[in-house]
């Protein structure tokens, strides 16, 4: 039986032919949202396309979110690909990076970000949790503004129309023992109230609804102290008792060696002893830890937010995520610092990597999906929706209208079956990519895998990347 609808809902419905629904590849899926860009319903195994609504142009799948970045080190991608360190590690890139943040000027952030934000869009990332820490002026003073440059940012996100989760981000001291900071951390640092402030001026500023949310995210353990992490919660459970909190947690084995040495346990277990460390928490790079604490981290309910492209690019480690996912672990991925933007290389080199280590194949299959790119991207949807803090990541009432609509006649699908796939968008490279299209609260901001405003946000993106170069 054809489905009836009226023309005012015929410019908010779509219909697929196949759609990945959370039981899996359903046909003839009709998806209704309303002008919030919240979907309403959707329908499957219709009869047909109802008259009046627009057909999708290939397979539809739900938006990936991006569970961590860093915008302005996009235009850093690349300048780094040499040895100028005898034990060249993430340390000494790290001060190439900050070399990097001193220049960032307001209107430079802006520009690069509306750029990155296009290119997720065009690889099917649809929302991103911003873990944003250049808060100062180039000479570590004030702007008016306390929230100017995260503000940037935000715009950046509605500009290019990328869902956002923003995450201000607290840094006090350069190493464990509450170390004074470094005078190239000065743009970073604040105290917690200093940056609850910046939470409430974005939020009187640039209001929450349904594509904007806020949290914060303590920089790391070794850049906060216990008394200020619990002030900095108890400030934000003041303001939005659910909001997210973020944390980078054990990139480094230099980093979990110090906090055994100052703290006297390794630092995932450090503050699950101490925090009450749940669903609402996403622990990054979470890269280095033991088995009790992969253990605890699944029971936390907690994220573990990992970044392959970065953490391979950096010399970080391999997550132990066999051992995480066999003990229901929830995780989700991000590009970090963008030296590639696209969540399907993530979640290839997660398998790849548990590959290497255990010389298998087809390593985080599970008996109940033996597809991995199926297994891999139903969590990482999951995982990155609890990490944002707002209701992504699957085609259901409720959700955020955001999907991607695969191109069916690309070389790696054309041919194949629905249930071949994911596994063909994950784990094979080649030509261009299999995103077609790509909508976020119901409205299409990527056709024909062109941005509808690219050709003017990558001429500034140009732009400010021939200043910043000019001036290194």
């Amino acid at each position: 039986m054809n489905h009836a609808t009226t023309m005012n809902d015929a410019s908010r419905s779509l219909f697929a032919a196949q759609a990945w629904l959370p039981q899996g590849w359903q046909r003839n899926v009709l998806l209704e949202w309303d002008a919030a860009g919240t979907l309403l319903r959707v329908q499957s195994g219709l009869d047909a396309a109802p008259d009046g609504v627009a057909k999708a142009s290939g397979p539809v799948i739900p938006g990936m979110p991006n569970l961590h970045s860093h915008a302005f080190q996009r235009a850093m991608a690349g300048l780094t690909e040499y040895r100028a360190n005898p034990t060249d590690s993430f340390w000494s890139w790290r001060d190439l990076m900050y070399r990097f943040a001193a220049r960032i000027t307001p209107d430079d952030l802006g520009a690069v970000a509306r750029w990155l934000y296009v290119e997720m869009l065009k690889a099917g990332y649809t929302s991103v949790c911003e873990f944003h820490y250049v808060h100062h002026a180039q000479d570590g003073q004030r702007y008016v503004n306390p929230a100017e440059l995260a503000q940037r940012v935000v715009d950046a996100a509605s500009e290019t129309g990328v869902g956002m989760t923003m995450l201000p981000v607290l840094y006090q001291y350069s190493g464990f023992g509450a170390r004074a900071p470094r005078e190239d951390q000065r743009r970073f640092i604040n105290t917690p109230e200093q940056l609850l402030g910046i939470v409430e001026a974005l939020r009187g500023a640039r209001p929450e609804h349904g594509a904007l949310r806020y949290g914060v995210a303590p920089h790391s353990l070794r850049a906060v102290s216990e008394a200020s992490l619990r002030s900095l919660l108890a400030g934000l459970d003041a303001i939005s008792p659910d909001a997210p909190v973020h944390i980078h947690i054990a990139e480094q084995t230099a980093e979990v060696e110090a906090c055994i040495e100052t703290e006297g346990a390794r630092p995932v277990q450090w503050l699950l002893d101490r925090f009450d460390v749940n669903a609402r928490w996403c622990l990054v790079h979470a890269t280095h830890v033991d088995d009790r604490e992969t253990q605890a981290l699944a029971r936390s309910g907690a994220v573990a937010g990992l970044c392959l492209t970065t953490e391979a690019n950096l010399g970080d480690g391999i997550f132990p995520t066999h051992d995480y996912l066999a003990a229901n672990g929830v995780f989700g991925v991000g590009s970090d610092s963008h030296i590639g933007v696209d969540w399907r290389a993530e979640l290839r080199l997660l398998e790849y990597g548990q590959r290497l280590v255990r010389r298998e194949r087809n390593v985080l299959a599970a008996p109940q999906q033996t597809s991995v790119a199926d297994r891999l991207y139903s969590a990482a949807l999951a995982g990155g929706a609890r990490a944002t803090g707002r209701k992504v990541g699957a085609l259901e009432a409720g959700a955020r209208a955001d999907w991607i609509v695969l191109d069916a006649q690309h070389p790696d699908l054309a041919e194949k079956t629905p249930q071949n796939w994911l596994s063909s968008v994950v784990f094979c490279e080649h030509g261009q990519t299999p995103v077609l299209d790509v909508y976020t609260g119901g409205e299409k901001v990527v056709e024909g895998r062109r941005h509808r405003d690219e050709a003017r946000l990558y001429a500034d993106y140009r732009a400010t990347l021939a200043r910043l170069l000019a001036d290194a």
